[in-house]
């Protein structure tokens, strides 16, 4: 490799870290081809290809993220996101040694995805070894018989019992796909273990899912409901958290919403931008306290319908004769480093198609809130108490989004 090309690798790599990502390599696609992942398709975001990440590039990553601090609430990423590809980092071969250099040699903590092709005795003695330090969060998805659709070259079950039953797993995520999928499923990881944090719901088809595929996830929302009393009833000991299509869980945070809305002390001439998740719950319990500009999720299509996911060219579709828009800060934090959409846009570069618009900022709708505040509402408990025999939610769900 030129020295050329070595530095642009290493400053691909500085940008990853930046963010507190630990941007290792496949130097490919994924292999696994989950049906239902989210990066398959980066058309609308910018990523650079990486070559498979060779030990010369370990050292030099392990070497820059040692000169970064150590804080006690932060964990570091396996893999890069941000400029590079997903990919499920367990199918590279120095994986684990690296994973055990890094908790050796550095006292931060990681955080790992993976389907589960990790060796499952070295991933739970390496739990044993460094208690606390990782928080691996299990893609399990569906241990039954829609599996094989899914998750074509995905692990075995049998596999991803394996790894489950040990202290490495410290969250598993899977979804209904029709009745008697969750359901059967969190009681057979329960009883495997039953520290594993459990994170159910179901998956949001986006434009570039197959038909196929897109049609499975429309199943499972038809069926959460009933999944989720099944799972209710069960009373297993685990802690249960649910991710519903956000309309839901924006209604169960919808409290914490108004409340963020009221202290942006807006006025009833003010425009301000959100997508239909949001949409719905100011106009059900805030209508004509500020005039709402519906944006439709069009970047990601699909089923998408979240304001953290809006792009600045979502927005840019919505502007008609406004003077002034006020939009949410959530909605430019791609990364930590500066004001940049998950497309990759910058604030700057969006204001200057809008010379006569005045852009305004609420700070108050940020990250931190969408991330971290808004999940303290999202347990299964709370769905089917609050939601399913909460009579509000049907007159939530009646509400039409905007032409």
């Amino acid at each position: 490799m030129s020295l050329e090309n070595r530095e642009f690798l290493h400053e691909v790599m500085r940008r990853e870290i930046r963010d507190r990502k630990i941007p290792l390599s496949l130097g490919k696609t994924c292999p696994v081809k989950c049906t239902f992942c989210y990066e398959m398709d980066h058309s609308y975001r910018q990523t650079f290809d990486m070559p498979l990440t060779t030990q010369e590039d370990w050292e030099f990553i392990l070497n820059e993220i040692q000169t970064y601090p150590t804080r006690e609430t932060e964990s570091w990423v396996l893999g890069g996101n941000e400029y590079m590809e997903w990919t499920d980092l367990a199918l590279h071969p120095k994986a684990m040694d690296w994973i055990e250099e890094f908790l050796e040699r550095t006292d931060k903590n990681i955080i790992m995805f993976s389907v589960g092709y990790f060796d499952p005795k070295r991933i739970n003695r390496l739990a044993e070894k460094f208690p606390g330090r990782i928080n691996f969060e299990l893609s399990v998805i569906t241990l039954g018989s829609y599996r094989k659709q899914l998750m074509p070259k995905g692990p075995t079950v049998n596999q991803v019992l394996e790894v489950l039953d040990g202290p490495a797993v410290t969250s598993a995520n899977f979804y209904s796909f029709g009745p008697g999928t969750m359901s059967v499923d969190a009681e057979t990881i329960s009883k495997i273990n039953k520290n594993s944090l459990l994170w159910m719901g179901c998956l949001t088809p986006l434009k570039y899912i197959d038909e196929k595929t897109t049609a499975l996830m429309r199943q499972g929302k038809r069926y959460l409901a009933d999944e989720s009393k099944r799972i209710y009833e069960m009373n297993l000991p685990n802690v249960q958290m649910i991710h519903t299509e956000s309309d839901i869980t924006s209604f169960l945070n919808r409290n914490k919403i108004i409340k963020t809305f009221d202290a942006c002390e807006l006025e009833k001439k003010d425009w301000i931008v959100m997508a239909g998740n949001v949409y719905r719950v100011l106009q059900m319990f805030r209508r004509g306290r500020a005039r709402f500009l519906y944006v439709p999720n069009e970047t990601l299509g699909g089923d998408s319908d979240c304001t953290t996911l809006l792009t600045f060219s979502d927005v840019a579709k919505r502007i008609t004769n406004q003077r002034v828009v006020h939009l949410p800060r959530v909605i430019m934090e791609k990364s930590s480093n500066d004001e940049r959409d998950i497309s990759g846009v910058s604030f700057d570069e969006f204001k200057e198609r809008f010379p006569r618009i005045r852009f305004k900022v609420l700070n108050k709708v940020n990250s931190d809130l969408s991330n971290k505040k808004l999940y303290e509402k999202g347990y299964l408990k709370n769905y089917v108490e609050d939601y399913l025999r909460n009579p509000l939610s049907k007159k939530f769900e009646a509400i039409a989004h905007p032409n």
